[in-house]
């Protein structure tokens, strides 16, 4: 049985990537959204990835800009590319995306047999638009498990998280057209942290490519330090063993709704948990083993970094 991965492929996406790999899921195509950077770039880090990391899976080009809104990106943030580092970076390569992400979701959903699974890694426009176009289609996603939203503060802004804030139709789209929507937010993935003396390990692991996992990993935690704090949440790479390993994680239901108005709070996820007050339409990730959690992914990065 395989899966589907939708990401805007930054540093914590291709980790969220090993991690699904190294759970030992196979799978069946990656389809690319602007996000952490415009969409050429996304697929320029993809190709990269895909050099460096000896991908075989197919990998589509998906939509460059939201449903509505002004393209937002995270670029100011983590830099042109997308992907901050202590130094080394992806090799420059040319995009070599396998055609439309629209085209290559729908012939998935069709002929895939099976648990149909998707972990969405960036805004959720593609999603959406494959829930617009081909609703009959989107309602054969037996789970979606989504890095994004919040309950508590946002991080792009106080009230938004950034995938919900850089698309909030479409995850209006997603929730209005009641796909199984289970949300890894900002709380729970503030969780699970890495510090600067995670990446040394990683670094010692010898590999064609340990320099290069560390660098990648050192730059993105330095956005914390940056900042003043002492470590950094591994967004989507907590998202994927939510994904790949659910003994982990205890998701509950409640009721989600995306903010769309406000210059303060559009992007915002209202999470309802009282059944008293709203009828329950999605899950959230309110607990888990964080210990084990953050030990698989460096255990992913180390393992990786060891690989001649």
């Amino acid at each position: 049985m395989g899966v589907w991965i939708d990401t805007d492929m930054g540093f914590d996406d291709i980790a969220a990537i090993l991690v699904v790999k190294h759970l030992g899921l196979e799978i069946d195509g990656v389809s690319l959204v602007f996000g952490n950077t415009e969409l050429g770039q996304v697929c320029r880090n993809a190709a990269g990835a895909t050099q460096v990391f000896g991908w075989d899976f197919p990998i589509y080009r998906g939509r460059h800009k939201p449903v509505l809104a002004e393209i937002e990106t995270a670029a100011g943030i983590l830099g042109e590319t997308g992907i901050p580092t202590l130094g080394l970076n992806l090799p420059v390569c040319e995009d070599n995306t396998q055609g439309c992400a629209f085209t290559a979701l729908c012939h998935w959903l069709e002929n895939t047999c099976g648990t149909k699974r998707v972990l969405a890694l960036g805004p959720l426009t593609n999603i959406a638009a494959l829930a617009l176009a081909r609703p009959d289609l989107a309602a054969r996603i037996d789970e979606l498990v989504w890095m994004g939203g919040g309950v508590g503060k946002g991080n792009h802004t106080a009230s938004a998280e950034f995938n919900a804030l850089a698309d909030p139709e479409a995850l209006a789209i997603v929730l209005a057209h009641e796909l199984p929507l289970k949300m890894v937010e900002l709380d729970f993935c503030r969780k699970i942290l890495a510090t600067p003396d995670d990446v040394h390990p990683i670094r010692a692991a010898g590999g064609a490519n340990a320099a290069l996992i560390a660098d990648m990993t050192g730059g993105f935690i330095n956005i914390a330090i940056s900042r003043g704090r002492t470590a950094m949440a591994l967004y989507d790479p907590a998202a994927a063993v939510a994904f790949a390993r659910p003994d982990l994680v205890r998701f509950d239901r409640a009721f989600i709704g995306a903010e769309l108005c406000g210059s303060l709070t559009r992007g915002r996820t209202v999470v309802e948990t009282r059944s008293s007050h709203a009828t329950f339409n999605a899950a959230y990730a309110a607990d888990g083993d964080a210990e084990a959690i953050l030990g698989i992914i460096l255990d992913t990065l180390r393992t990786e970094a060891a690989k001649s």
